[in-house]
């Protein structure tokens, strides 16, 4: 029975209830007495699955908008650059530098860069290197970082001078090279650094290689947006900085020294054989004529060792001959022997020895100096 209330105080009749109310959602409108509330119809659920696919349709395009940054970033870097070595003539005059020597992995190299450019951002930065990283170890490697404080025929300011020496800086200088083996590549970002790495160096060394060049040491050149690789084909010594000479230096009297105690112990031992059989052919013969005979060719022997020796140390067993001039049109007619300025790359000196590394020893001029 239903009941039904006065305006007085009463509700009307059919009122909905405030629990049907809720039961309805909130949505003000009531339900019908007994009648349960309505569950999410198919549109609801179309209506999620459509907002997942939209999201991930979002994701996709940021990968790819990504993805299409990272590459245009590495082709603006220098990605797809061709690669053209050249001899001939550097790109660069004689040059003034503040360095730091360091011996040790060449990724040690990226600090001496930084301290250069925290003194003076606006100078170009040099890094000269001495020994190749494919055949020496890591941890002798080789290696010259600095600034360039000036070019040609200026002179670096007393001021620049004092504030590179301040932080522990060296001042040296460089000739201009007369003939050099040389690659730029664009230096755009730092991603530029690694890809001038791994693409110029590899093309360096197939074109040396191929030539039969003596080019070194390496020379990396950060001049404005280029790198500059410069190979010097001539007077290599004269870019030796002081502690790389010390260095050489060393290491020469260390392999003399064993190089004369093994001539000591090779010379006893032949002079005992020598002195045997001319006490023997005396001993038959009686006839001194014939010791004399077995004792003299031992001074012409060794005079044919050492020009053995000489052969064994010059560019062209080496691979590298004054011949390979003619190929890069570096010289005129004729067989290049001669040539003003080339000579310091025709053969080793007498001491000179091949090694695993970019460098050959210093050459002769080098030695005249120390």
């Amino acid at each position: 029975m239903r009941c039904c209330f006065t305006a007085a105080g009463g509700r009307a009749p059919h009122e909905p209830s405030r629990a049907g109310l809720a039961d309805a959602g909130g949505r003000g409108r009531a339900l019908p007495p007994g009648s349960a509330p309505r569950s999410p119809g198919p549109m609801k659920h179309q209506v999620s699955i459509m907002s997942d696919w939209v999201l991930l349709g979002l994701i996709a395009v940021l990968v790819v908008l990504l993805l299409l940054t990272v590459f245009g970033f590495a082709v603006y870097s220098g990605l797809f650059t061709e690669v053209v070595v050249s001899a001939g003539s550097p790109p660069i005059g004689s040059i003034t530098l503040a360095y730091k020597f360091r011996v040790g992995p060449y990724g040690e190299s990226g600090q001496l860069f930084t301290d250069g450019c925290s003194i003076s951002s606006k100078l170009c930065s040099i890094g000269v290197y001495y020994d190749n990283p494919h055949t020496v170890s890591p941890e002798k490697c080789r290696f010259a970082i600095g600034r360039i404080l000036s070019e040609g025929d200026a002179k670096p300011t007393e001021e620049q001078i004092r504030q590179f020496q301040k932080y522990g800086f060296k001042i040296f200088s460089f000739p201009t090279p007369s003939h050099v083996v040389m690659a730029s590549f664009p230096f755009t970002t730092p991603l530029s650094i690694h890809l001038a790495v791994n693409r110029v160096h590899p093309a360096l060394d197939t074109y040396i290689k191929e030539r039969k060049l003596c080019a070194h040491p390496r020379l990396e050149i950060y001049k404005e947006d280029r790198i500059y690789f410069v190979c010097p084909l001539a007077r290599q010594g004269d870019f030796y900085v002081p502690e790389m000479k010390e260095l050489e230096r060393k290491s020469r009297a260390v392999a003399a020294e064993a190089e004369d105690a093994q001539t000591d112990i090779t010379g006893a031992d032949t002079m005992s054989e020598a002195s045997t059989i001319s006490i023997e052919a005396t001993t038959d013969s009686r006839d001194t004529s014939v010791a004399t005979s077995v004792l003299l060719p031992f001074p012409a022997g060794r005079g044919r060792e050492e020009a053995d020796n000489r052969s064994e140390h010059s560019y062209s067993e080496s691979g590298a001959s004054g011949s390979s001039f003619e190929e890069l049109d570096l010289e005129g007619a004729g067989d290049g022997e001669g040539a003003p300025g080339l000579l310091p790359v025709t053969a080793y000196t007498e001491s000179q020895e091949v090694s695993d590394k970019w460098t050959k020893e210093p050459i002769a001029a080098e030695r005249g100096e120390e």
